[in-house]
């Protein structure tokens, strides 16, 4: 009796070994990697502070990309201070230039929510006037009460699936220039 219930836990366990999946190290789908941008804001002069909060807020809202601060001349985002007013020039996405003008600042908006606004450019939001002070991107037809830095959900879903598609290698080649 012993020998038939050996005999079939051989077989058992050799018939499991043959249908079990092989373990393997890696998963089946293949995450990619968050895209790195880089940002100096060297030339931000009163601004740089307001520059590195604005994109600790977007690290803080998104997962595929992030804005890491750098002295590089050859960083991904340039960001300056002038007199103008505050605007983004995009080369591609995850490219570009910001200003950040005194001119808004000196009526009372908030640099913090510009400076954050403007980086949402650089990641691909378009501006959305007019709007609530809920929505980031309303840029300054929320007003210079507004001081919401925080991008809403449908911005943050935007970058999102922009940044995810751009992973996958597709990235159409566009430039934009909004002046805000």
């Amino acid at each position: 009796m012993l020998r038939k219930i050996t005999g079939a836990l051989v077989v058992a366990i050799g018939l499991i070994s043959l249908h079990a999946p092989a373990a393997s190290a890696s998963p089946d789908v293949e995450v990619a990697a968050v895209r790195t941008l880089t940002y100096n804001a060297s030339g931000a002069a009163e601004f740089k502070a307001a520059v590195d909060q604005g994109a600790q807020i977007w690290n803080s809202s998104v997962v595929n990309v992030r804005l890491v601060s750098t002295t590089s001349s050859s960083a991904n985002i340039r960001v300056v201070a002038d007199d103008g007013w505050p605007r983004a020039q995009t080369t591609s996405l995850g490219n570009g230039r910001v200003w950040m003008g005194r001119q808004a600042t000196d009526q009372g908006y908030n640099a913090i929510r510009i400076a954050a606004h403007e980086l949402g450019h650089i990641l691909g939001q378009p501006d959305r006037k007019p709007g609530p002070c809920t929505s980031l991107m309303s840029g300054s037809s929320a007003g210079v009460s507004c001081t919401n830095p925080y991008p809403n959900a449908r911005e943050k879903s935007e970058v999102e699936a922009a940044f995810s598609t751009a992973k996958l290698g597709v990235n159409a080649e566009w430039a934009y220039e909004f002046v805000d």
